[in-house]
């Protein structure tokens, strides 16, 4: 019934939400700013993961390849359709639920305890489209952006090892990154990545908006919407990826 009872809440709110901003100026401004906060500082964590990511992928592959009936460049061919299918979308997502998820559930949570929200409220603000909406917002329009970041940094991880070593040659594993691409796994992963971010953003400003209590359960609300956010961002990954691919 718990269980239910947060799923009418988590619904209820989002309806609250998903209304047009009653100043866009206002808006816009928020926008630029939480794109900064949520997608900007979180660019330097994207690429520096893919790159070792796409570094170890490479790596793992060339040993596992010992068959003579595989050719070289199928490391490279790998590499990439590992990169588009699961980690640049799925997996960068679930690490970004840990980083902009809590920052977000503290965030509100920590203006709900200090009454911030109440006070909006009390002025006749919708305080939830005008705290969240911005959020959903910006994550959802650049997180496809995070992800290509994600892919080409994960590429030029596995570049970088074909040449500084002699696990594969350049030119084999640039023929296997482009061996038999299919464009649509690049809208695929972009698909995904606009649903992960939008789960990402409003579960995560579901915990801190209805926190109650002190610091104690700020803290709390942002570990269990990290924790909420990952098992819906692999739930919705097995829906996706059955709806699209199959």
């Amino acid at each position: 019934m718990n269980s239910l009872y947060r799923l009418g809440q988590y619904i209820l709110l989002m309806k609250q939400v998903v209304s047009l901003p009653e100043r866009w100026g206002v808006f816009l401004k928020q926008c630029l700013d939480e794109t900064y906060k949520l997608v900007v500082n979180s660019i330097w964590i994207v690429v520096i993961i893919s790159i070792f990511i796409g570094a170890v992928i490479v790596m793992q592959v060339a040993l596992n390849i010992v068959s003579p009936l595989l050719p070289a460049y199928v490391i490279g061919m790998t590499t990439r359709e590992i990169l588009l299918l699961e980690f640049s979308s799925t997996i960068m997502c679930l690490i970004l639920a840990g980083k902009v998820g809590s920052n977000i559930a503290s965030e509100i949570g920590t203006m709900r305890v200090t009454e911030q929200i109440d006070a909006l409220d009390i002025m006749g603000v919708n305080s939830a489209s005008y705290l969240i909406l911005p959020k959903v917002t910006s994550l959802v329009i650049f997180m496809p952006i995070l992800v290509s970041l994600s892919i080409v940094a994960g590429i030029f991880g596995g570049y970088v090892v074909a040449m500084f070593t002699d696990i594969v040659s350049v030119s084999t594993y640039e023929y296997g990154i482009q061996f038999m691409f299919q464009e649509a796994y690049v809208w695929y992963s972009m698909k995904k990545s606009l649903v992960f971010a939008f789960l990402i953003a409003s579960v995560s400003s579901y915990y801190g908006y209805f926190v109650q209590g002190g610091a104690l359960n700020v803290g709390q609300a942002s570990t269990n919407s990290v924790v909420m956010s990952s098992i819906l961002i692999l739930l919705a990954d097995v829906v996706l990826t059955q709806v699209m691919l199959a």
